[in-house]
């Protein structure tokens, strides 16, 4: 890094110092005793098809309209976990994007040893052609400047040594936060678009947050339509 880079770093640190997302003790984004607090999902209780924690048995939140083939969360949405969201999204703590990633190649990892409903592997390195993401908005680009999704997938796509593939857009929707269930999906409908070929190719496919699944069903479902063999899904936090 240039010199003038490290200075300003040192200068902005000694102003603004980094704070823990979780706790805002002063010194790391997540300190020690957050992380041993993280609400990791364990992969062998969670739903196969869905991710929400402790549904492998009887899953109460998916009801047979979940499109990927599997999908898999690292963390429950609560404490830390949705902090961390927040503060990438809303806040611009960028460097969030490489731990958000390094907490989902975890999750990837533990659930490659468990099956999905259709038998195979939740997830199998050797058999995902590309990584792509659930873009933002227009307005939510132009708002805060950045694509967030886009932050976090390319850490992990490179952790995987799998290519990105930038293959979705979106349309203008309401904020999906101020709906219900019926209504996020209704609101999604129609506005994911796929803008290159993905004939073929076994994807994976990864957004921040499954509430409802609205976002990563609509996804998948178009990447489905447009060819794609398959597509697993991963998120950071699952809500349930």
């Amino acid at each position: 890094m240039p010199i003038f880079g490290v200075a300003a770093e040192a200068l902005a640190e000694l102003f603004w110092p980094t704070r823990c997302v979780g706790c805002d003790q002063p010194g790391e984004l997540v300190c020690d005793e957050c992380r041993r607090e993280l609400p990791w999902v364990e992969q062998r209780l969670a739903c196969p098809v869905c991710g929400a924690p402790f549904g492998f048995l009887t899953c109460t939140e998916c009801d047979g309209s979940w499109v990927p083939r599997a999908t898999v969360a690292a963390l429950g949405f609560e404490g830390a976990a949705a902090r961390m969201v927040r503060c990438l999204k809303d806040f611009h703590e960028l460097r969030l994007a490489p731990v958000m990633a390094a907490a989902m190649l975890c999750a990837l990892e533990e659930a490659a040893a468990w099956p999905a409903a259709d038998g195979a592997a939740r997830f199998d390195v050797g058999r995902t052609s590309a990584v792509c993401f659930v873009p933002a908005t227009a307005a939510a680009f132009a708002r805060r400047g950045f694509d967030h999704m886009e932050l976090v997938v390319r850490p992990l796509a490179r952790a995987l040594d799998l290519p990105l593939a930038d293959v979705l857009a979106r349309l203008p929707a309401r904020d999906q936060r101020v709906l219900g269930r019926a209504g996020r999906a209704d609101n999604l409908a129609g506005t994911v678009c796929v803008t290159q070929d993905v004939c073929g190719l076994d994807l994976l496919l990864v957004d921040d947050v499954a509430t409802t699944g609205a976002s990563v069903n609509e996804a998948a479902r178009s990447l489905l339509a447009r060819g794609a063999s398959s597509v697993t899904a991963c998120v950071l936090a699952r809500v349930w």
